[in-house]
């Protein structure tokens, strides 16, 4: 797990930073990704870039991980600290805890989901 906990603290790190590019290079080319604000999936690097960009337009979140497990299954789960603010108006819209499970592929993300408690 450790180069696994390297590589999604980048990730989380580049999101943060809004550095797309660093972000997406963690992840295989055909990523399976949540499209948690508009619903659905995306599929593939570009399409997570896309999704993103159209994001970042409406709402500013900040994700912190606060801990890593990992699944008997292989893949990682994430435990976040999620704050969202409307990208206008700087407005908060939620401040909550959620958590992300990863599977990986070649040391490259191939899989996000957004685990429902």
């Amino acid at each position: 797990m450790p180069d696994a906990e390297e590589t999604l603290r980048s990730a989380y790190n580049a999101f943060n930073t809004r550095d797309i590019d660093a972000a997406v290079g963690l992840m295989h080319e055909d990523v399976d990704w949540p499209n948690a604000w508009e619903g659905g999936r995306v599929v593939g690097r570009d399409a997570v870039r896309d999704y993103w960009r159209r994001q970042f337009e409406a709402i500013s979140s900040q994700v912190e991980p606060e801990g890593f497990s990992e699944e008997p299954d292989g893949s990682i789960t994430v435990d976040v600290h999620q704050v969202v603010h409307d990208a206008g108006t700087g407005a908060l819209l939620s401040d909550s805890h959620v958590r992300h499970r990863y599977r990986f592929e070649g040391g490259l993300i191939t899989r996000m989901d957004v685990l429902e408690d």
